[in-house]
């Protein structure tokens, strides 16, 4: 096997790990780019390629995040994790780690963390690494790394949800959520939002948002800002009408917009 057909062996699995330390997919990509062109410059291969290129890039995105978190603190409004629709990485003995580490949910809480306890969060709760591997990942000694892991398992547990919400019901209610918007149901959504709904939005600056959302907004209010997130966009002729179709978004029920065939925002849930 040469070297190129091993790391794309491998790169499902790296972008899983880097798009998690940094929830950002551009971000990701370019970790795992960056990886390669340090692995295709070695002059002898390492022992273990996967534990070679584990190690890569998971010290690149950490840099990274270090750098991105000052950014996100100067951010204009809510910052979200960068939508993932596909997760390139499958393990089936890991499927419900896998999904619920994607959630906008999950992934606000990793914003919590401080960039060595997302990675070795990360490596642990959601890839299963040994400590040993972990250590030698993130450039820590093993029983700093056990510390490290406690702290952030501490800090994801103080963020949940007192109790845990049925996820059977979650998907059924975000389905019925999702017909709603896409049928442009004002009723049918009133229905479903709480009388305490919050809506926030984060368009990267590039469309236009909420700076601050709509906290405690009265359902219908909320409702139809769902149905029209971008007012000033749709009213102009020449752009063509929004399509919602229907997609998983962060492993959930969601919906994708499109106009003219291209991508243009997507819509997603978080329980609580």
């Amino acid at each position: 096997m040469t070297r190129a057909e091993e790391f794309q062996g491998l790169r499902p699995l790296l972008s899983s790990i880097a798009y998690r330390i940094l929830g950002s997919v551009t971000e990701a990509e370019d970790a795992v780019q960056e990886t390669w062109l340090r692995y295709e410059a070695l002059p002898t291969p390492p022992d273990s390629a996967r534990a070679y290129l584990a190690t890569v890039v998971t010290r690149i995105s950490i840099n990274v995040l270090n750098s991105a978190r000052v950014r996100r603190e100067e951010y204009v409004g809510p910052w979200f994790p960068e939508p993932l629709l596909t997760d390139p990485y499958q393990d089936p003995e890991r499927t419900a780690e896998l999904a619920d580490s994607v959630s906008t949910a999950a992934l606000l809480l990793l914003e919590r963390l401080t960039p060595l306890e997302r990675a070795v969060f990360v490596l642990r709760e959601v890839f299963d690494f040994g400590f040993q591997e972990i250590a030698t990942a993130v450039g820590r000694p093993e029983a700093a790394c056990r510390q490290l892991a406690v702290r952030a398992r501490r800090h994801m547990t103080e963020g949940r949800p007192r109790f845990e919400a049925d996820r059977g019901a979650c998907e059924r209610l975000a389905a019925r959520f999702f017909d709603a918007l896409t049928e442009g149901d004002v009723d049918g959504l009133r229905e479903l939002l709480a009388t305490d709904v919050q809506l926030v939005a984060d368009s990267g600056g590039k469309a236009p948002q909420w700076a601050t959302g709509f906290l405690g907004a009265e359902p219908e209010r909320a409702g139809r800002a769902v149905l029209h997130p971008d007012l000033r966009v749709l009213v102009q002729p020449d752009r063509g009408p929004l399509r919602a179709v229907a997609a998983r978004v962060h492993s959930k029920k969601g919906i994708r917009l499109r106009r003219q065939g291209r991508a243009c925002g997507v819509r997603s849930h978080a329980r609580s």
